[in-house]
């Protein structure tokens, strides 16, 4: 074997890590989430249409991308206990130019700016986290990781809606901003990188495998495909969940911030079960074709058929239950898919894999967005705009589930990738 076997057992301060991390991603979705939340005093302020709402919406995606795959090679070389703060160092210092007067274009430059430096958090993270679990435990750390989002808009939501409506939107960035600092400055004092990383053994070639054979194989264009659908809808939950309830539904700004925690209490729920049930399943001797792939992508199909009902339903309050419901299950998906990659992608390549599939499930953030201004735009009343947007989400989240289905076989990829590519002794 080209390395030698980790430790079966995650190290003592592997937990405190996980906390620590956690929070990083509550702060990364605390940003996402407030232009959201303020969308209608910011559209109002700022005299926005429903079309200039969009684009705002998705330029916080527009270097997103590109930022997540160069920091994903920078982490296979660089610690991550460096990179990490200065990510969310960016975060921070683009927060604050929104507390004085602002245009349309200050917002968006600092959006955009936003999004460079969040487009590699999640990669960076798991990475990071990779290195505290032995693959047989990762799933529920990864989980866990991953509702930072969720509790980042659960905690943030009725906090930053306070200040919205008892200071200003300009505030709400503010507080972020300050937060983001504080959280610098304890990542500094206690983060400390992972132990479990490969050991060279003499004789023995780093294992390494093409780039084209991991970014063309099954299981990474399945895992590309259904979460970009998944992405489509939360990049709406951010950017137009909150403007719908108003708009569409007629209700105040107040109760829209509560009403604006559901999805995401729906989601963590989701996703943490999924986590549990996953290991649960893998300790049961279940594949990871079964326990990850089939796991993640069939909520994706149930989510998409739900929200399809949300046009049919006769009420607000059945057209909100049926589509804080349906875009929920998709969470399911961003739990095992990064353990799918893991199974097959040597370590010293995982940190680019990781990066390079987030970069691409997360254009639909760009698109997404923009799409459903447009279709608000050009409908008769805003709510019937609405109705269209989310057949449009729906369909999208079923074609991702069933790519899902068809294309995510970890367990197979990862005994192919290790037939094809054996170890091999240094001359």
């Amino acid at each position: 074997m080209p390395i030698d076997t980790p430790p079966q057992k995650a190290p003592r301060p592997a937990w405190g890590m996980v906390a620590l991390l956690f929070v990083y991603m509550v702060l990364n979705f605390a940003d996402k989430i407030v232009v959201g939340l303020a969308g209608v005093p910011i559209m109002t302020e700022l005299n926005l249409s429903p079309t200039d709402f969009g684009l705002l919406g998705s330029s916080f995606f527009f270097l997103f991308s590109i930022s997540a795959i160069v920091f994903g090679f920078i982490i296979n070389r660089v610690p991550t206990r460096w990179v990490l703060p200065g990510l969310a160092l960016v975060w921070a210092l683009s927060q604050f130019p929104m507390l004085g007067t602002v245009s349309f274009a200050t917002l968006l430059v600092c959006r955009v700016i936003l999004g460079a430096g969040e487009g590699p958090a999640f990669t960076v993270a798991v990475h990071s986290v990779f290195k505290w679990f032995p693959d047989h435990q990762r799933t529920l750390p990864t989980a866990i990781l991953s509702q930072g989002s969720s509790f980042g808009v659960i905690l943030a939501v009725p906090l930053l809606n306070w200040i919205i409506i008892n200071k200003s939107w300009h505030w709400a960035f503010g507080a972020l901003g300050i937060v983001g600092l504080v959280w610098v400055a304890v990542w500094l004092v206690l983060g400390r990188e992972g132990p479990l990383e490969p050991k060279p053994v003499p004789g023995f070639v780093a294992e390494r495998r093409p780039y084209a054979r991991l970014l063309l194989s099954p299981t990474f264009i399945g895992c590309c495909l259904a979460t970009f659908g998944a992405y489509w809808a939360l990049s709406l939950g951010l950017t137009w969940f909150t403007p719908f309830i108003i708009k569409g539904l007629g209700f105040t700004q107040e109760q829209a911030g509560w009403i604006s925690v559901l999805p995401w209490i729906v989601g963590a729920t989701v996703s943490l079960t999924a986590g549990v049930l996953s290991q649960a399943m893998l300790a049961r001797d279940f594949t990871t074709r079964a326990a990850r792939g089939v796991l993640g992508a069939a909520p994706l199909v149930l989510g998409g058929l739900l929200v399809m009902l949300v046009p049919l339903a006769g009420n607000s309050a059945l057209q909100l239950a049926l589509l804080i419901f349906g875009s929920g299950l998709s969470g399911a998906i961003y739990v095992v898919c990064p353990a799918m990659l893991g199974e097959f992608t040597p370590v010293t390549q995982r940190g680019a894999i990781l990066a390079i599939y987030g970069a691409i499930y997360t254009l639909a953030g760009i698109v997404a967005p923009y799409v459903m201004g447009n279709v608000i735009e050009g409908a008769s009343n805003a709510l019937g705009g609405y109705m269209n947007g989310y057949r449009i989400v729906a369909t999208v989240l079923i074609m991702s589930g069933v790519a899902g289905l068809a294309l995510l076989w970890p367990n197979l990829e990862g005994a192919r990738m290790r037939r094809a590519a054996p170890a091999v002794r240094a001359a």
